[in-house]
């Protein structure tokens, strides 16, 4: 099973990723595209604003129009199903990663005694339940003034990582808070971008004046989306930096928070509609500087015991690194989810392990996010007696 589960693994993630590229692409070239338009000179009747542009040898004039009774164009290009299949394969990658492996990402003993079963309702309540809140907030007289809902949204989401720091792994508490984004994201364009655009050509079509408040509320969610953008890609990549997920002191779900402030600035900064829009990098660079600082062990935390690290000998450590690391890392693992060493890192020789000493002090000593969900029972003194190993040198003789 795991290694089918490893095949739909990686096909599944291609086109995850190459459907999210054309997604997110299309939807900041859009938003780039309106806030960049400029008034036709001289006026032309329907048009709202116009560009020029040159691409790959070409010259491109694009036009925004008001469409009016009877003047639907033969051929409308939509974009529509790259949010589609960037969602469905996301949900599907979700539960093969997360839901259909033992609890080994989701859950972590060290965090929380729910079980496997109870965390993937908790994390598919929470995906429904999300959006349902969001939809309503923003349909509410709240959603019409603007600023108060948009302090609600981003304190509910705060909540919701804080939240999920307490019940599931790290790393399944930032994937789940990009899936919470990705659901909301997908459902703003099929229901309500999509369906306020085909009321719109629906009234043409009969030779009515469409109701333009339909598409400015399709602005406003497509506008919502282009700002979580840079937090759902981030987060899609966070299980390769474990120090941000894996912050010392438990501070990984403010780290989430201030990258999410930060990618949010850097999306303003980049196609925000006001000419002072550079005033977006302060904050940004704030946000950042806060979590290197968050994120960074201290050498406190980084040599636990380094008193007497040169009496720990490396039998003693290889011991443990056989106990409880070997049964994955290894290049004939033992495990019953992993049937290839992760990320390629095998512990079979001495000459492996003293290579790799700074990362097993920096994810088993440090961070403390290996062994995964500490499935194999890795103790505090184990940790600290490998820290004191590396601390003594690493030395295998």
């Amino acid at each position: 099973m795991s290694v089918w589960l490893d095949w739909i693994n990686l096909v599944v993630r291609v086109i995850h990723l190459a459907a999210g590229i054309a997604w997110i692409g299309s939807s900041f070239y859009f938003v780039w595209l309106d806030q960049s338009l400029t008034a036709p000179a001289p006026p032309r009747k329907g048009v709202e604003g116009e560009l020029w542009m040159t691409h790959s040898g070409g010259f491109y004039q694009v036009e925004k129009r008001r469409i009016g009774p009877g003047e639907l164009p033969a051929v409308l290009h939509w974009f529509k199903y790259e949010a589609l299949l960037t969602w469905v394969t996301g949900i599907v990658l979700l539960a093969v990663v997360y839901y259909l492996t033992g609890g080994i990402y989701l859950v972590d003993p060290a965090v929380s005694t729910i079980t496997p079963a109870r965390a993937t309702l908790v994390a598919v309540g929470l995906l429904v339940g999300s959006w349902v809140v969001y939809d309503v907030l923003w349909r509410s007289r709240l959603g019409r003034i603007g600023w108060p809902a948009t302090v609600l949204s981003f304190a509910l989401l705060a909540a919701v990582m804080f939240g999920l720091f307490r019940a599931l792994s790290g790393r399944a508490a930032y994937i789940h808070v990009g899936s919470i984004l990705g659901t909301i994201m997908v459902a703003n364009v099929w229901m309500v971008i999509l369906p306020n655009q085909q009321k719109m050509i629906d009234a043409t079509q009969r030779g009515e004046t469409p109701d333009f408040t339909l598409g400015e509320a399709a602005k406003r969610r497509s506008m919502h989306n282009s700002y979580m953008t840079f937090p759902v890609l981030f987060i899609m990549l966070s299980t390769h930096f474990p120090q941000t997920y894996g912050s010392p002191g438990g501070w990984g779900w403010l780290v989430l928070v201030l990258l999410s402030v930060a990618g949010a600035c850097a999306r303003h900064a980049m196609i925000g509609k006001t000419p002072r829009k550079a005033w977006a990098l302060a904050p940004m660079a704030a946000c950042l500087g806060a979590v290197i600082v968050l994120a960074s062990p201290k050498r406190a935390q980084a040599a636990p015991g380094a008193a007497g690290a040169a009496g720990v000998s490396f039998g003693a450590a290889r011991a443990v690194i056989n106990a409880r690391c070997l049964s994955c890392h290894s290049a004939w693992p033992t495990d019953d989810v992993f049937t290839v060493a992760p990320n390629g890192i095998a512990f079979d020789t001495p000459e492996d392990i003293a290579r790799l000493a700074d990362r097993i002090r920096e994810r088993a000593v440090v961070q403390e996010t290996m062994p995964m969900a500490n499935k194999t029972g890795m103790t505090a003194e184990e940790r600290a007696l490998l820290g004191r190993w590396v601390e003594g040198g690493a030395r295998i003789n």
